[in-house]
């Protein structure tokens, strides 16, 4: 008999932009409760396309006080900006996290979008072009890899050299597993040779499939062993009991000017089949943003993750 997929484990995104720890530690024992896989911090200074007086909790930190709230769950960014922080300063910081949380460190990282750009103006960040962004992004993820192993990054001409070592060294053996957060079929490939799972945002099953194949067929081209990368999707999901709970939450939605496009929406069952067909695509992870009422993250313990375990 062929085994069939192995089971989907599934985070679900912190509420950073409630600006306010209280509420990012409840959201994440409540989700070790519920049984869920994992919790993840997005990275920003304040929210994207919002004003810089809008609150947002710095990742690192917040993930450190997750950290010691929480025994099972994985902690991890999603995704760190790499040219927000000198290399080096990211493995130290991701070291320690991975030391507090005892090994559930995860470490995603990407180039940024036109987007985040306001916060690299307000907070005097430096801003790089496309190209420079993602050779930027492959020297970032060679040095703190390099770190993590113990050994030094020679320099290279966006990341200069560090010498190292970090001490402690991460408990997890190479340090915390790497993700690349990617669209472009570019980043996709970068994070196939190079890092451990590539994280795909808001795709449709379709997309996302061809895109875990583009992430085998790099790995493959750098000799990479089947199954040495990971492939995840994360997004928004508006998950209602059923398809008239379902349209109620989305007129709600758009009765406060809140977008519905670019957000996966549709009942319970349905969803379970949506993760189903990612699951079939290659995927290990699936992180959500739980949009609408706060009740939905137990809607989806209940209804959604057994389907998938």
């Amino acid at each position: 008999m062929t085994p069939g997929p192995e089971p989907l484990r599934m985070g679900l995104v912190l509420p950073m932009f409630s600006g306010r720890m209280d509420r990012v530690l409840d959201s994440a024992t409540r989700a070790e409760e519920l049984g869920f896989d994992g919790v993840f911090a997005f990275d920003h200074f304040f929210p994207p396309g919002a004003s810089p007086d809008r609150p947002s909790l710095e990742a690192f930190a917040t993930l450190g006080a997750v950290a010691a709230e929480t025994g099972r769950l994985s902690v991890g960014t999603l995704v760190t900006r790499a040219q927000l922080r000198p290399a080096g300063l990211v493995a130290k910081m991701a070291a320690t996290l991975d030391d507090m949380a005892g090994g559930r460190m995860i470490l995603g990282v990407g180039t940024g979008d036109p987007i985040d750009l306001p916060e690299h103006e307000t907070f005097g960040f430096t801003s790089l072009g496309v190209a420079d962004r993602r050779a930027h992004l492959a020297e970032t993820v060679g040095a703190v890899r390099a770190l993590f192993r113990g050994e030094a990054w020679p320099g290279g001409e966006h990341v200069p050299a560090v010498a190292g070592p970090l001490r402690p060294p991460p408990p997890s053996p190479g340090g915390p597993p790497i993700w690349i957060g990617a669209q472009a079929d570019e980043v996709v490939r970068l994070a196939g040779a190079l890092a451990d799972g590539w994280n795909g945002w808001g795709l449709d099953a379709g997309a996302f499939a061809r895109k875990a194949r583009v992430l085998g067929e790099a790995a493959g081209e750098a000799g990479r062993p089947p199954g040495a990368v990971e492939a995840t999707w994360a997004g928004i999901a508006l998950v209602g009991e059923d398809d008239a709970r379902t349209e109620e939450l989305l007129a709600a939605r758009r009765s406060k000017g809140m977008p519905v496009e670019g957000i996966w929406w549709g009942s319970a069952e349905r969803f379970a089949g949506f993760l189903g067909e990612l699951r079939e695509a290659g995927a290990t992870w699936v992180v959500i943003v739980p949009a609408g009422p706060p009740d939905r993250v137990e809607l989806i313990a209940r209804d959604v993750l057994p389907a998938i375990s």
